[in-house]
């Protein structure tokens, strides 16, 4: 049975997601979604902000995609690696299960002068 590994890179133009052999490193499947640039608000000069369900939905369907082009079994996955954009805030609801308000990109911007 193969050992491999899922990583994840959750940035504000793409989801990338990417199988890996642990033997061998060698990449098995990538892919970014979507394959355009994702959209990024501006309710006001010097804000930016985003969806996080649109990031949720690009996981998804990265995860699927690359576990279907690997061909990856059950029990094979053994670890899944997450790097995240910076300064990214994320409110969600007392459950944890859904996004309050768009996720607040590069909020320094917002701090008072």
């Amino acid at each position: 049975m193969r050992s491999l590994l899922l990583g994840l890179d959750i940035g504000s133009s793409s989801v990338k997601a990417c199988i890996l052999d642990a033997s061998s490193g060698k990449s098995l499947a990538s892919k970014a979604f979507p394959e355009i640039e994702m959209p990024i608000q501006s309710p006001q000069n010097g804000w930016a902000e985003q969806d996080p369900e649109l990031w949720w939905e690009y996981v998804k369907q990265g995860i699927k995609y690359v576990c279907q082009q690997a061909q990856v079994k059950t029990g094979e996955l053994k670890s899944i690696g997450i790097a995240y954009q910076m300064h990214g805030l994320v409110c969600v609801d007392k459950d944890l299960i859904a996004s309050l308000i768009y996720s607040i990109l590069q909020e320094i911007l917002r701090l008072p002068s």
